[in-house]
């Protein structure tokens, strides 16, 4: 199932995150299908980001620059924008800053999501939050993860996302139901695709690596993840969202790829050094072994009652992102948006 453009057209849509590597691609996408999207986030995280690169703005009905910290100001675009869904992206996302800054990770990931949902207008009548694969507590068998599983989480921003599940939940069972909003939670696998610039993501890194010449250092080659072009579970969001607005699906998803595309983080480099010019050297960290070696994602659920699956997989998705550094990454964006909206995917699925 691909998301509904009858759906969206017209339809006011806020993005938290919308300067974001999802939540610009999310942004793109929504306007492609006719929705009014506005944005609520703190200012880009670089100026060679998707946000920057692809024009992102010039598709927005509206924008605040705002510190989801803030309660006062997430009350005053909430209220100024009015919209009828909210998508709420916004985040801390990066595990290894999470040690060097807890407290803003915590402040920025929990607080921040009980800022949107205290202050939602009657507008609303649907709102996804989007967590992370890394919530759950007992990974280290590698097996898949399910949505009803133990929350839980080793390092301060898995820890982190757990609780904003929590949160999540809370304020659906106490306050939002009975006002009419749905409030669904989405855990997705590790994404990739053009116009990320956050640093410790392989992509990023290898990208900043070729451009200068620099070596690639890998510090944990051996960590499994699910990864997947950030289409692909966009795509979930989105169906997940139409659910809400039906009245349907307010509960916590999962968005993972394929078993195939379960791969260790030395396959994936080997494959990006085969198209770029990158020198990858292994380096040490001590942190890196308070995160998962191996992490897993059962999307079950989302498969078979929503009828989602990921159209692209891993080897589509270095496509695409060597595709995205080639040419105009505005251009580039919105090219693989329509592709993967339109391609018929004959692919077996091994789930």
């Amino acid at each position: 199932m691909l998301p509904d453009s009858q759906t969206w057209r017209g339809r006011r849509v806020l993005v938290t995150g919308h300067t974001g590597f999802k939540g610009a691609w999310l942004a793109l996408w929504l306007a492609e299908l006719g929705a009014e999207v506005h944005g609520l986030s703190a200012p880009p995280p670089c100026a060679r980001g998707i946000y920057e690169l692809a024009r992102v703005r010039e598709a927005l009905a509206g924008e605040h620059t705002v510190d989801v910290r803030d309660p006062s100001a997430v009350a005053a675009a909430l209220s100024a924008t009015a919209p009828e869904v909210v998508l709420h992206l916004a985040a801390q996302a990066i595990v290894r800053r999470s040690f060097d800054d807890p407290a803003a990770t915590w402040a920025v990931n929990v607080g921040g999501t009980v800022n949107v949902l205290q202050s939602l207008p009657d507008s609303v009548r649907a709102v996804l939050v989007v967590t992370s694969d890394k919530c759950y507590r007992d990974v280290a068998g590698g097996r898949r993860m399910r949505e009803d599983d133990a929350l839980g989480g080793a390092d301060p921003y898995s820890a982190s996302k757990a609780a904003q599940e929590l949160v999540a939940a809370s304020f659906r069972a106490s306050s939002l139901a009975e006002r009419g909003i749905a409030v669904a939670t989405a855990r997705a696998g590790n994404v990739l695709g053009g116009g990320d610039c956050a640093p410790d993501r392989v992509v990023p890194d290898a990208v900043r690596a070729a451009h200068a010449g620099a070596p690639l250092i890998v510090r944990n080659p051996d960590a499994v993840r699910p990864w997947q072009h950030v289409l692909n579970p966009l795509s979930g969001y989105l169906v997940l969202a139409e659910q809400l607005l039906e009245g349907r699906a307010a509960e916590a998803w999962n968005f993972g790829p394929d078993a195939s595309d379960e791969r260790p983080v030395a396959w994936l480099v080997e494959r990006l050094a085969q198209r770029w010019p990158l020198e990858v050297r292994v380096g040490s960290d001590a942190r890196a072994g308070k995160e998962a070696p191996v992490l897993r994602l059962d999307s079950t659920k989302a498969r078979e009652e929503l009828g989602w699956a990921p159209r692209w997989d891993l080897d589509t998705a270095i496509d695409a992102i060597v595709e995205w550094y080639a040419g105009s990454p505005r251009e580039a964006t919105l090219r693989q948006i329509a592709a993967y909206s339109t391609e018929r995917d004959q692919r077996p699925r091994d789930h």
